[in-house]
């Protein structure tokens, strides 16, 4: 038989425990708050992938300033290229404390390269989703003394020289790289693809003519303005606004549409109120009349989501770039 003082003295046990718990959760929670309401206390690094001077880093550098005077601490822009933008997001998502003062951007080869390539992290599962930011527009761009005047005669020239007329862009796994190579699968001709680093890189390269072409975002557009690139096409679903003299690849009879959404992402793990915190600083900086201008003249536009909606759209583009990867016949192999 069970003894009575025992049962008592444990039931008395069990109630304190719970008692005890009414008491600390509330504190723990209140622990929580207390950390994210002092948050940021020091400042706080953004990992941008691409070489300094590119159209990533123009943007972002104005959009961290912005965001820095909102939480009242600076965001330092740390130039971290290579890998196609996934060297300096994984590196974070490896080593990074989930402390909100290391956040990165989340360019579309997060989500492809790991489809072509095995890597360290996982683009879903190893990154805290904090807010969609923007989305490039896409151009081809030749120096404006080459021979290719229009998109077509450059695929054209492809087609009587297999192999021989190259382009660059700002990695292999890239939209600038694989819009290309859907244009060439379209077309059944041959380009040969030289990866750089960043758009900074590229353009170098072929201002001092070590490549024919280049596929990349709009950090081409001073050189197209001021006369030194000729822009051949653009990828979005329409001409842009700054030169609507420009085909699209759609115009041009290639079906190919691209325009690369990015945002922000943090290591796994982080506090969901700091997060909060990061998305309200960056939303509100996004609506800045700075912020516009510079999107302005970069000939992007807004592309704002929610860290939980950001997180959706990133599941689900994996799974449906997949299948373009497949298509295109850069799979890694089993």
């Amino acid at each position: 038989m069970l003894n009575r003082s025992v049962f008592c003295s444990s039931r008395r046990r069990v109630t304190v425990s719970l008692a005890a718990l009414t008491v600390i959760a509330p504190l723990m929670v209140g622990a929580s708050a207390a950390f994210a309401q002092a948050y940021p206390n020091r400042p706080i690094n953004l990992i941008v992938p691409w070489p300094a001077g590119g159209s990533t880093d123009r943007h972002l550098r104005t959009l961290a300033d912005i965001a820095g005077k909102n939480l009242g601490q600076t965001i330092i822009v740390q130039n971290q290229p290579g890998g196609g933008g996934t060297l300096g997001p994984g590196n974070m998502a490896l080593s990074a404390k989930p402390d909100g003062y290391t956040i990165a951007q989340f360019p579309m080869g997060m989500l492809r390269i790991p489809h072509m390539q095995k890597t360290t992290w996982n683009p879903l599962t190893d990154f805290s989703f904090i807010i969609g930011v923007s989305g490039y527009t896409f151009g081809f761009v030749v120096k404006s003394d080459s021979p290719y005047k229009t998109f077509a005669e450059y695929v054209d020239a492809a087609r009587k020289q297999p192999g021989k007329i190259d382009y660059g862009s700002t990695g292999t796994g890239t939209s600038p790289h694989l819009l290309l190579e859907e244009v060439a699968d379209a077309a059944k001709v041959q380009f040969n693809h030289v990866p750089y680093k960043g758009n900074a890189d590229l353009m170098t390269a072929l201002l001092g003519g070590h490549v024919m072409a280049g596929s990349d975002a709009s950090g081409w557009d001073k050189y197209v303005d001021g006369g030194q690139m000729r822009l051949l096409a653009t990828f979005g679903e329409k001409r842009t606004k700054r030169w609507p003299n420009v085909p699209t690849a759609k115009d041009a009879g290639f079906n190919v549409i691209g325009n690369s959404p990015y945002g922000l992402v943090g290591p796994k793990g982080m506090d969901p109120a700091i997060m909060k915190t990061l998305h309200d600083a960056f939303k509100k900086a996004m609506d800045d009349p700075r912020h516009l201008e510079v999107l302005d003249q970069l000939n992007q536009d807004i592309w704002y989501r929610s860290g939980e909606d950001y997180a959706k759209w990133a599941r689900e583009t994996f799974s449906k770039d997949k299948r373009l990867i497949e298509r295109l016949g850069l799979a890694a192999k089993p």
